[in-house]
């Protein structure tokens, strides 16, 4: 390693070292918690146009109110609290994304049950518009991680201030991967398979896990864990001693493990961010075949890898302007929901993709944002990269 490198290496840590400390993450569902109201209100909004760029072909864009959430806690006492998150998607979708109850033991434990975001990555957890750059959330955080992710379960959560770690333990119910039909493929991955608490089936429980540290001062890291299998209709009402059936069933599960890492370092109107994420599934061979996607560029992988990083800085940190920022951002992603596959799936290039996103973010004060953006996405199959325009307005309070 030369010594220009390995100054800027120290240069780097140095900096890091002596830069002003970020606080834990937060989210509104983490506010509401903390907070001394006995009830609280807020809530997020996303408005968007998406224009697909073509130079031969006209192309309608779409004007979309996305998305328009409202948010409760209820303070019971000092202890216990309920959090729950009420979504209108598209104004003709409503969905319930967060409903749970948290009773706090001490103040490194607390009991938490109920329908929960999954703990994995960065935007699952934390996908209030403000929070992240860019018009769309990242496509890792919509295809591998099917961002918002929720389910049903229960356990553990807390903070340990005094080493700046949070963690977070629940079992949970898993992917509906089988109810009649296959919902997991190569092309959607994980996100049709999202049980989201509507009559939600389980035939066997997950365990999902995140780590967070906050310690050195501008960065938060985090570890993830996902581990189970998903789940399977088929299993209900048969006989534990008919081996044929029992067989049956076990060809329509996935056995999975998901682990993700992600790093976010803010200073001096400097951001950067990234995160990779990587599942393995075993049984796909059985998965695909009866799935009957083996043979029809379908199947899914039996490894799915995703990774972006993102490089943003706020223009107006030095301005007089306390309140707003303005931030141009550019991010590289890749993703390939087929990253290894079994003996009998047969590849396919539209799976493995590239996304380069470069545009700019007005934030006018903490709760309110316009952006826009340019995306150019390409597979693997192809060589030229489809374009699009996106723009949008974001709150949040």
């Amino acid at each position: 390693m030369s010594k220009i490198t390995l100054l800027f290496i120290a240069l780097f840590v140095a900096t890091v070292l002596n830069a002003q400390n970020e606080n834990a993450p937060a989210n509104t569902a983490g506010k509401m918690l903390d907070s001394d109201k006995k009830l609280s209100i807020g809530g997020y909004g996303q408005l968007d146009y998406n224009q697909p760029l073509e130079k031969d072909v006209y192309r309608n864009g779409i004007m979309d109110v996305h998305r328009m959430v409202l948010l409760f806690g209820y303070k019971f006492n000092d202890r216990t609290n309920f959090v729950t998150e009420i979504e209108f998607e598209h104004v003709n979708e409503a969905y319930v994304e967060q409903a749970f109850l948290n009773y706090k033991i001490n103040k490194w434990l607390n009991f938490r049950g109920g329908l929960m975001p999954i703990p994995m990555g960065i935007t699952n957890e934390y996908h209030e518009p403000t929070t992240f750059n860019g018009v769309n959330r990242t496509l890792v955080d919509t295809k591998i991680i099917p961002t918002t992710w929720r389910e049903l379960g229960a356990g553990f959560t807390g903070s340990f201030n005094e080493i700046s770690l949070k963690y977070q333990a629940y079992m949970v119910n898993g992917f509906n991967g089988y109810n009649g039909t296959a919902q997991i493929n190569g092309n959607d991955a994980f996100r049709k398979a999202r049980q989201k608490g509507i009559k939600s089936y389980i035939s066997s429980p997950n365990l999902t896990a995140k780590v967070d540290y906050y310690g050195i001062r501008s960065l938060n890291i985090g570890g993830s864990l996902y581990a189970g299998n998903t789940q399977s209709t088929l299993f209900n009402g048969i006989s534990r001693s008919d081996e044929a059936l029992i067989s049956r069933a076990d060809s329509s599960v996935l056995k999975m493990t998901m682990t993700a890492l992600d790093a976010k370092y803010t200073h001096h109107g400097l951001q950067l961010k990234g995160q990779l994420v990587y599942a393995a599934l075993n049984n796909t061979e059985a998965y695909n075949t009866f799935a009957k996607n083996a043979n029809t560029n379908k199947g899914i992988g039996s490894a799915m890898l995703g990774y972006y990083i993102e490089l943003g800085y706020n223009v107006f940190r030095q301005t007089k302007i306390a309140e707003s920022e303005l931030i141009p951002f550019i991010r590289y992603e890749k993703y390939n929901t087929q990253q290894k596959t079994d003996g009998v799936t047969i590849r396919n290039d539209l799976y493995n993709n590239t996304l380069i996103v470069t545009g700019l973010g007005w934030k006018i004060n903490r709760g309110a944002i316009v952006k826009a953006d340019v995306e150019f996405l390409k597979n693997a199959a192809s060589d030229k990269y489809a374009k699009s325009l996106n723009v949008g307005i974001g709150v949040w309070f």
